[in-house]
């Protein structure tokens, strides 16, 4: 992890760069990484991408293509809520699937907000997590994050390939919505996949020759290529 600033802003930005996992395309033998378009899961993924990608997204769950979807929370979620290190207030996940990393997370000193494009994914987090012990203290929102407006800023938001799963023309959005909805003392936690050689998505590449995060003139951060 990589503590920087935002200009002008003492925001800490933690950024963790997670190993290609099998669900979503694997190394080979000889350690290089092959194109994710090479599991059947991820093949199956981009040709239900024809048209507009909300669309897309609620395909996958209709036909149960989700080979991001680990089935429980995210290893490094469950580590750090058990070290006691995350912001306590407001958490937001977005493109939260079933909600795994919301419940997770959820306690009585952090409420978390699940969001999805998909209406169906929502669906499948709330009958699921709907009668757990901490369900007062998270809710899933079936919302765009680049139109939603909620009513308060967050003290974390928690990005599970989600950045990787946009087209890179919305990559500049991204990092203007983070940084409408992070509240300036907050921390954005970020698990990249770490795809190469390979074209089109999602997930879409990120090379390990990028680094993550450089300072621009409104203050933002964006991907660049390290020189």
């Amino acid at each position: 992890m990589r503590a920087l600033s935002r200009v002008g802003e003492p925001v800490r930005w933690l950024a963790s760069r997670a190993r290609p996992r099998r669900g979503m395309g694997s190394s080979s033998a000889a350690g290089g990484r092959r194109d994710p378009g090479e599991n059947p899961k991820v093949g199956r993924l981009r040709e239900l991408f024809t048209g507009d990608a909300a669309d897309g997204w609620e395909k996958s769950w209709e036909f149960g293509v989700t080979p991001w979807d680990l089935g429980k929370p995210t290893p490094v979620i469950e580590h750090l809520v058990r070290s006691g290190t995350l912001p306590k207030g407001r958490a937001l996940v977005p493109g939260c699937g079933m909600g795994y990393d919301v419940v997770a997370l959820a306690c009585p000193e952090r409420f978390v907000v699940g969001l999805d494009v998909s209406d169906l994914a929502i669906k499948k987090a709330k009958q699921w997590s709907s009668s757990l012990p901490n369900a007062d203290y998270f809710t899933f929102l079936a919302e765009d994050f680049f139109k939603w407006i909620p009513s308060e800023q967050f003290d974390l938001i928690f990005d599970y390939t989600f950045f990787c799963a946009l087209d890179p023309s919305l990559r500049v959005a991204w990092a203007e919505t983070v940084n409408r909805l992070l509240k300036p003392d907050g921390e954005l936690l970020t698990l990249i996949y770490l795809i190469s050689d390979q074209e089109g998505g999602p997930p879409y590449n990120n090379t390990v020759a990028e680094r993550y995060w450089n300072r621009w003139d409104s203050g933002l951060f964006l991907w660049k290529t390290m020189s």
